[in-house]
């Protein structure tokens, strides 16, 4: 007998909580996930909102961020199936999920302060990214693993690359809370 949409969704939603209690490289991955659809939006946010004279600079450097981040979204929904997990895909499970905080206030920031805040949400993401690796390998998950790897060093040029534009090294004045 086959199931409903509703009961297979109720079996999705009990497993996620399982999986988030005692954390599985598939559910720390969701985070990620998660963490790409707020990052969309505040990436958006600074290249419509941000002012000054390195504003079309920032709106060209934001819109690579933005291409390269949707990419990623992409990659990693179709990594998770191809890993037999189901990808966060409603605006309710991202914002359960996120760990990236947004704000319309940011809009006000100035172009080193949306810039800033930025760059900390890419270390925020590495925190996941790097628990992604960890939980992946212990599961042994080579392809997953390999992924969140490849994604660490892409987060870790845009931190760079952001930093640079005010003015600061890559790691300069960088804090990874656990």
């Amino acid at each position: 007998m086959s199931q409903t949409p509703e009961e297979l969704f109720a079996a999705e939603q009990k497993q996620s909580e399982i999986d988030h209690h005692v954390p599985t490289a598939g559910a720390m991955v969701n985070h990620i996930v998660s963490n790409f659809t707020v990052l969309d939006a505040k990436l958006h946010q600074v290249s419509w909102y941000v002012k000054g004279l390195s504003a079309p600079a920032l709106r060209q450097v934001y819109g690579d961020l933005i291409q390269q981040n949707r990419a990623h979204y992409d990659e990693v929904g179709e990594l998770l199936l191809d890993e037999d997990e189901k990808p966060a895909s409603t605006t309710d499970e991202y914002s359960e999920y996120s760990m990236i905080g947004e704000n319309g206030k940011n809009k006000y920031f100035s172009a080193n302060e949306m810039v800033s805040e930025t760059v900390q949400d890419y270390v925020t993401q590495n925190l996941f990214v790097d628990r992604a690796i960890k939980l992946a390998e212990n599961e042994d998950r080579p392809a997953l693993k390999q992924y969140m790897e490849r994604l660490r060093g892409d987060d870790n040029r845009a931190i760079r690359l952001l930093q640079g534009l005010i003015g600061k090294e890559a790691g300069e004045g960088l804090e990874e809370e656990e």
